[in-house]
């Protein structure tokens, strides 16, 4: 049972660390607009597929070198990934951003649909999939059995908390992150003061899609099968992370993946594993209903 435990508890953090980078785009814009992106699950899916692509064509120019292989993927991955959040906040909510605010959020879904039907058609419906890129792990032996760490997980790790520590470094201690900052609280304010707060929020929109491209190459990496629906299962869970810390909280958004990867993976587990989204979704609905604002995030006070 303790091995079972510790195996899953290395799962549900490197799984629930992916979670994180994710959620950090829904907490962002909602931060900084007051919305969620719902279309962000399809831009982590889009990073899947850029992924496999980039490493098909380095591979193909016979680049195979691991750390040569996972850069140049991370960066062109990150780059275009990006470049589809610009446009997507530039369509889906500039021109609706004085609209109600029920347009934007149909906006958001239209944009998701459309994300999902171009995948589809343009990469096909089947199932994808990419070829483990790092072999190996560390065993640890516990009781009668022993705990694996794939050097994959290692990894992803470390990768996730160095994406979450150089954005935390930008949002505290740069004038990009003071502009956000400045932005998140008070909009109008911030113009006045010479922010060019449509410009911020294009920024909000490009470092989501980044951290989501981050996200997409490790998931890629770890479990090697993608399809075009994706990012909606994966983008629910991620929305429920940012739910759990506190939407509108980076901090939170990190906490927040973390323990829902892990108790999804000790469900997996100890119950079934057959009914890990039930949980998890389940868990949403007690979250909204017990603490709607979550661990770290703070409760809405009308301005008046």
């Amino acid at each position: 049972m303790d091995g079972i435990f510790l195996q899953q508890l290395i799962n549900g953090l490197t799984l629930g660390a992916v979670y994180g980078l994710i959620a950090i785009g829904y907490t962002m814009v909602y931060g900084i607009i007051g919305m969620i992106n719902f279309a962000h699950g399809e831009v982590y899916m889009i990073s899947a597929y850029l992924s496999a692509i980039t490493l098909a064509l380095l591979a193909f120019f016979g680049l195979e070198s691991f750390p040569l292989l996972i850069l140049g993927t991370l960066l062109f991955t990150i780059f275009v990934t990006g470049m589809y959040g610009w446009v997507i906040e530039r369509i889906a909510y500039k021109p609706l951003r004085n609209s109600t605010r029920l347009a934007p959020l149909i906006s958001a879904i239209g944009m998701s649909l459309i994300l999902q039907n171009y995948v589809q058609i343009s990469q096909g419906a089947r199932q994808q999939g990419v070829p483990t890129l790092l072999d190996g792990a560390f065993r640890f032996p516990i009781g009668e059995g022993f705990v694996q760490l794939t050097y994959t997980k290692v990894f992803i790790l470390i990768a996730a908390f160095v994406g979450m520590g150089v954005l935390t470094y930008v949002i505290q201690h740069t004038r990009l992150g003071r502009m956000c900052r400045a932005t998140q609280q008070d909009r109008k304010m911030a113009s006045i003061l010479g922010i060019n707060t449509d410009r911020v929020i294009s920024y909000v929109f490009v470092i989501g899609a980044a951290m989501a491209a981050l996200a997409g190459v490790l998931i890629t990496m770890n479990y090697g099968t993608f399809d075009f629906y994706a990012g909606f299962v994966i983008g629910i869970k991620a929305f429920t992370a940012a739910v759990l810390g506190g939407i509108g909280s980076l901090p939170g958004a990190m906490l927040g993946g973390l323990i829902l990867g892990v108790a999804e993976a000790q469900f997996s587990g100890m119950v079934n594993t057959d009914y890990k989204d039930v949980f998890s979704f389940s868990l949403l609905v007690l979250i909204l209903i017990f603490r709607p604002q979550g661990l770290l995030g703070r409760p809405q006070v009308a301005k008046v």
